[in-house]
């Protein structure tokens, strides 16, 4: 199947369900990531501020700042990149590309010190092949740091049998 064609059947089946049943959906899928034996060694996690249909990562993003974590997110610029910056809380945090919100800031170039990536994808297969929402912006920062430990995050329903990987798509650890 053909990524355009996959990216839409996993869109559909994210629409049956309300933006409700999706944070209570998440709930599950945070606490196995909370318990994760990496997570907890971790001191600079780079982490996502979810959109409506992706796991809700909103609350753990707090939890673990209150824990002394550093905990880095992406920030768009422009058409093709993504700059990396330090959360400093919600009052730090503005609209930006695509109505995601952003951390404001200076940007965070320390990529040797982040000790662990989770990362959001439409679909992920059983080989930790990530399907993203095709501009790339994650496989280009992850390509910049090979060495970092990435756990894709998802829905069970977004878990394929086989995502078409290119030779710059970045393959995922672990998949929660």
């Amino acid at each position: 199947m053909e990524k355009s064609t996959l990216r839409k059947n996993i869109r559909n089946l994210k629409k049956q369900f309300t933006r409700d049943q999706l944070i209570t959906m998440s709930h599950p899928v945070v606490d196995r990531l909370l318990c994760h034996p990496k997570l907890a060694q971790a001191n600079t996690i780079f982490l996502y501020y979810s959109l409506p249909d992706e796991v809700y990562t909103h609350d753990i993003i707090d939890e673990l700042a209150q824990k002394g974590k550093k905990i880095l997110l992406p920030k768009v610029i422009g058409d093709s990149e993504m700059e990396i910056r330090l959360y400093q809380g919600k009052k730090s945090m503005s609209e930006g590309d695509f109505h995601i919100m952003e951390p404001e800031g200076p940007v965070f170039t320390d990529y040797a010190s982040i000790d662990i990536a989770v990362v959001p994808g439409m679909g992920f297969d059983t080989e930790g092949n990530r399907l993203g929402r095709g501009k790339g912006y994650y496989d280009r920062f992850l390509g910049k740091v090979p060495c970092i430990y990435k756990i894709g995050i998802c829905f069970d329903f977004q878990k394929v049998d086989h995502v078409p990987a290119e030779p710059t798509d970045i393959r995922m650890d672990e998949v929660i």
